[in-house]
């Protein structure tokens, strides 16, 4: 999805949640970084193991072994700085160099980069459930089969609910443990960002300072699962991309809203995910190798042909590998973390179905426009998580982040997680400032095209 005043009483929850403290689960001698050695092609930068809990509870026994690369400048003048990556389901250690290299090296300059498969992810940890990589990839909304679901379900078994965000912010502290520092910098893209809130919540003397790049809001609702912020950021974003010179002179958000209507539920899907795909090539929804804007408006007046192309390219470039972006992982965390119209991983599966239906038929049409209900509840967020097994769901802490130095940045043009959940997450960041990246879309720091958020990063850490 892309998070004060419980940051104390929610670190004592995490503690009663996951059976004790971190450093319970660890060994005397606490946590270490093993077998280091240098990354592959990464030059700078060294690979090593941490060992963890398979369940910080106790009540699993097992460990897991996650890949953790860290920058050579161990004497770093301003510390380490934790960069968590998005999905869930996409790991980090094979990016560590491009990021810090390539995107921020004067923010690199003085600090410490440390990156991390998270648990599930990864060359050698990702979670494989065949069918749903082939029908979702990397993809949060295309619609998977109850077949693609069930045999994920069971490949996982028992394991599904230790691959939850609470475990991860666990793993997190260990790895803080391990490399010797009393607080770090914690700076998360899209789920990244979910993951750097909660770890701010549980641990909140252990951060320095906390970036927050393409927000996912912490604190999970039903209508998040629903999407329903999304879908309507569809008219305001195409509006304000249409609106560019040369302006458009038609309504896209008009002609997406008649679109999906004539086309139907399942086309009404794949439409919604390949616009949210489509921001991460393109902008401006404007391109003339693509323009999903003329496409959907020669589609309205009566002519399919470009937009069925971009459909179908579009649903191409979600396809992924495991080590990658791992839908197995998706599935596992998402289904324990969110909230849904049927209530949370622990509501069982029997009522589901109704009290979904429920939330359907009560949806004006202004919550969805210009989608449709049906899409809301067809689009992969729901069906994902509607047929997953009972289960144990994670912590959802509500109010404020905790009192330490945030920054918030969101492009205007983002669908995956949109400038109104980087709102929302603001207004409850007591030392949040918000920098809105005009004409921009998902994951700045990465993928800007100017320089202006990266800049804004650069300042904060500076201060």
């Amino acid at each position: 999805m892309g998070r004060k005043l419980l940051a104390t009483g929610f670190a004592l929850l995490l503690t009663v949640a996951l059976g004790g403290t971190a450093a319970a689960s660890t060994t005397p001698a606490g946590p270490r970084l093993e077998n280091p050695h240098p990354c592959p092609a990464q030059p700078g930068f060294t690979c090593s193991t941490l060992t963890v809990p398979l369940d910080h509870t106790g009540r699993v026994p097992g460990t897991l072994d996650l890949q953790v690369a860290t920058a050579d400048n161990v004497t770093a003048p301003k510390g380490v700085l934790l960069f968590l990556v998005g999905g869930p389901g996409q790991g980090g250690v094979s990016h560590i160099k491009d990021l810090a290299v390539g995107k921020l090296p004067e923010v690199a300059k003085d600090h410490r980069f440390v990156m991390l498969d998270q648990r599930g992810t990864g060359e050698f940890g990702a979670l494989r459930c065949p069918g749903l990589q082939t029908q979702m990839g990397s993809s949060n909304i295309a619609t998977p089969t109850r077949e693609a679901v069930a045999e994920c379900a069971n490949l996982l078994g028992d394991r599904a609910p230790l691959y939850s965000t609470d475990q991860t912010v666990a793993d997190l502290d260990l790895l803080r443990q391990a490399l010797g520092v009393r607080k770090m910098v914690v700076d998360g893209v899209s789920y990244g960002s979910f993951t750097a809130a909660r770890y701010a919540i549980a641990h909140p003397r252990n951060v320095r300072k906390l970036v927050l790049d393409s927000v996912l809001p912490h604190h999970a609702t039903s209508a998040d699962s629903l999407y329903l912020v999304g879908l309507r950021a569809n008219a305001r974003v195409l509006r304000d991309a249409c609106a560019a010179p040369p302006a458009c002179g038609y309504d896209p958000a008009e002609d997406l809203a008649q679109v999906v209507r004539q086309r139907g539920v399942a086309d009404g899907v794949r439409i919604f995910d390949a616009m949210v795909t489509y921001e991460f090539f393109d902008p401006t929804y404007r391109d003339p190798r693509g323009d999903i804007i003329g496409a959907v408006h020669a589609a309205r007046g009566g002519d399919p042909t470009r937009l069925n192309k971009l459909l179908e390219k579009l649903a191409g470039a979600n396809r992924a590998a495991p080590a990658d972006y791992s839908s197995g992982l998706q599935a596992g965390t998402l289904c324990a973390d969110m909230r849904f119209p049927w209530g949370s991983a622990s509501t069982p599966a029997e009522v589901r179905q109704a009290r979904l239906d429920r939330t359907e038929a009560r949806l004006p049409e202004q919550a969805t426009w210009p989608y449709t209900s049906q899409v809301a509840v067809t689009q992969g967020f729901i069906q994902l998580c509607l047929p997953w097994p009972a289960e144990h769901a994670s912590s959802n802490p509500a109010g404020h982040l905790p009192d330490v130095p945030t920054l918030l940045l969101n492009g205007d043009r983002d669908l995956s997680t949109p400038l109104e959940w980087a709102e929302r997450e603001a207004d409850v960041a007591p030392r949040g400032e918000l920098v809105v990246v005009k004409g921009e879309s998902h994951s700045i720091q990465n993928r800007e095209r100017g320089h202006a958020g990266r800049e804004a990063v650069i300042k904060f850490l500076a201060g």
